[in-house]
């Protein structure tokens, strides 16, 4: 057992700590604040709910008797000198964040940490976000347009070995909303830097261990008692993940690579056939096999070229706190999509997420500065199954036209084709194949004027067929902003080559389908307020690879982002 003194800075800490009380209590500390080194900010979100089950937007808590919900975030950071403090206080009531089907609500703090750094050591604990690498093997981090939050409630400790060399040691149990996983999590990892003149390398080698409890054991071998011997595994308490990582410059080029390998342990494979008593089969099982993960990406940039090259692969890498738990819960680290970030609606309507079991993909980026007004863009991704079955492709080209300051053309087309059978868990269903056109145009009339207007169409076959998507956006600096979108599933109903016979019968008895939006923004200084009725087709919404499903919504949002 290792034990921690820190000698001769105990009033010190006292003193900070104390500081901390008075503000959290809500004491006067307007003028205190400026001179300590206070900063915050708040996020809030209400939705109300309007039923439409023409769209889906049904036979929910919300929908049906709830009618309101709301999220809500308040920070609050001091930093003095070698103290650090932060405390984050959340609020959530019939939030259908954590679960698009249900309802979550709770309140209390949601995250709080401490920092204090000696000469070459800084001691931190409370809620800890970090990442070791990429965060392959370990992630520790928050994405609320999803709810997730998976900082790790523990310890951690750093100490500087040289200059440019650091090691960092960190224990604890992944958080759940107010109450967290009872699995241990332990990490330890080297960051280096060398610099050599015409290049530099930052290494790095990090390790995790993840202890099941009890509990989640118990639950482990009751699962497996439940299986025929032949599918019957032993599970392990204790799992190790490793990884090797670096980053090397050269002049205009940029170099990283990762490998990382787990430990054989049980996780759940769904495509793993299972035998049943009858002699009957089904998908879905807890294996046991070690897992692995390649990931490297090449940058090269000079004026007007720039070019990236990405490529992963992946095998067997699923590990959570708890190998029964589904969807995004529980997951310890974050492997690094393949696919593009698209940020327009229908060029992101299909997007891919990461699969933990086994994937292998390259993307290839390439930017091209033509001039001061011409800029384009060309990305292509290529997304497989290691037995060679496609997953995803897509083909991206983007071109830029500014004229100074008075607006640009932005247009360009998406090719892609999308594996709907595995992401969207529909065994036989046809690959969804779309072209996507699309344009935005800004225009700018003097200091406080600008327009900007978006044109999307997607063409497809495959799933609810054509769509359409349209957006306007005046702006009135420093302040305004309104806008107006509508969304529209313009598939032809009696064209035979549109869709499936099922898929014309479901719309010949709902009927074509539109999504309008209206909404108008207010902005004042660090303040932002934002108010709109919405209406929105399900889907997948995805976040850096990490996907889930999402019900069509009908409602009215109010938004408010404030920081100081």
């Amino acid at each position: 057992m290792v034990r921690l003194r820190v000698m001769d800075c105990k009033c010190t800490i006292r003193h900070h700590v104390w500081n901390l009380v008075i503000v959290f209590l809500g004491g006067q500390v307007a003028l205190y604040a400026q001179w300590q080194g206070f900063s915050g900010g708040v996020q809030h979100q209400t939705n109300i709910f309007l039923r439409d089950s023409t769209i889906g937007a049904d036979n929910t808590p919300q929908y049906d008797h709830q009618l309101i919900g709301n999220e809500t975030w308040i920070n609050l950071h001091y930093r003095k000198e070698q103290f650090e403090g932060r405390v984050r206080f959340d609020h959530f009531q019939n939030s259908n964040l954590l679960d698009p089907q249900g309802s979550f609500s709770g309140t209390g703090i949601g995250y709080w940490y401490l920092s204090y750094r000696v000469d070459r050591v800084r001691f931190d604990g409370g809620y800890l976000y970090d990442q070791i690498g990429s965060g392959i093997i370990f992630r520790a981090y928050e994405d609320r347009t999803q709810l997730i939050d998976r900082a790790l409630l523990g310890g951690r400790i750093e100490y500087e070995l040289a200059p440019e060399w650091k090691i960092r040691a960190f224990t604890g149990k992944q958080k759940k909303q107010f109450d967290r996983y009872d699995t241990d999590i332990r990490g330890v990892a080297i960051d280096g830097y060398l610099d050599k003149g015409a290049w530099s390398i930052s290494p790095g080698v990090g390790m995790v261990n993840t202890t099941y409890d009890e509990q989640t054991m118990q639950q482990i071998v009751n699962v497996l008692a439940s299986y025929l011997p032949d599918d019957r595994v032993v599970p392990q308490y204790n799992t190790y993940l490793t990884t090797v990582y670096s980053t090397a410059q050269w002049r205009r080029w940029n170099l990283y690579f990762e490998w990382a390998h787990r430990f054989a342990n049980v996780f759940f494979d769904a495509q793993a056939p299972r035998s049943l008593v009858d002699g009957s089969t089904v998908l879905g099982k807890l294996v046991k096999r070690p897992g692995n993960v390649f990931y490297t990406t090449l940058s090269y940039s000079h004026r007007k070229l720039g070019l990236s090259i990405d490529v992963k692969r992946t095998q067997d890498f699923e590990h959570r706190t708890d190998p029964l738990l589904g969807i995004n819960h529980g997951i310890i680290g974050f492997i690094p999509p393949m696919g593009r970030i698209n940020t327009y609606r229908l060029t992101a309507r299909y997007a891919p997420a990461t699969q933990y079991i086994g994937e292998q993909g390259i993307q290839i980026d390439l930017s091209y500065r033509h001039n001061k007004r011409w800029y384009f863009n060309l990305n292509g991704s290529y997304i497989k199954q290691l037995d060679g079955t496609l997953l995803y492709r897509e083909l991206y080209l983007e071109a830029l036209y500014k004229r100074g300051r008075k607006g640009q053309l932005l247009f360009g087309i998406q090719n892609m084709r999308y594996n709907f059978a595995v992401y969207r868990g529909k065994p036989g269903a046809e690959d969804v194949r779309t072209w996507v056109p699309y344009m935005e145009w800004l225009l700018k009339r003097g200091r406080y004027h600008s327009l900007r207007m978006e044109l999307q169409y997607m063409s497809t076959r495959q799933d609810e067929g054509d769509w359409a998507f349209v957006l306007l956006e005046y702006g009135y600096a420093p302040h305004w902003l309104v806008e107006l979108s509508y969304m529209y599933n313009v598939i032809r109903l009696g064209d035979p080559l549109k869709g499936s016979e099922a898929q014309r019968s479901q719309y010949l008895r709902r009927g074509r389908k539109g999504y309008p939006t209206v909404g108008i923004v207010y902005a004042t200084g660090p303040h932002r307020f934002g108010l709109r009725y919405v209406k929105q087709t399900e889907g997948v919404v995805c976040s850096g690879g990490i996907c889930r499903y999402e019900p069509a919504f009908s409602g009215v949002r109010f938004q408010i982002n404030s920081t100081f």
